[in-house]
């Protein structure tokens, strides 16, 4: 009797195919959260204070809000355009 087991060829496709699902579902909550920090950025009145957290600690420090916006936008841009690339990469394997 054959075994339950896949055999090695037969997952290669299907990891990629799966880790890029799983990127994309990464990005596409990144980009959620990345599109609340520039909205909630923009709505601020202009005389708050904003603070950027110190990395992997509990420091935070006084920042500058337009700074901020335009780092959060930027970001934002990034993630937009590597889940594009993602999902243009993923229309091409269909399409071959």
């Amino acid at each position: 009797m054959p075994s339950r087991g896949s055999r090695p060829e037969d997952g290669a496709g299907l990891f990629s195919a799966d880790h890029s699902t799983l990127r994309k579902e990464d990005l596409s909550s990144k980009i959620k959260e990345q599109k609340v920090v520039v909205d909630e950025l923009s709505n601020l009145k202009k005389n708050r204070k904003v603070y950027r957290q110190q990395q992997n600690s509990n420091i935070f420090f006084l920042a500058d809000r337009t700074e901020m916006l335009s780092e959060s936008k930027n970001i934002l841009d990034e993630l937009k355009k590597e889940y594009q690339e993602i999902e243009n990469s993923e229309k091409t394997k269909i399409k071959k």
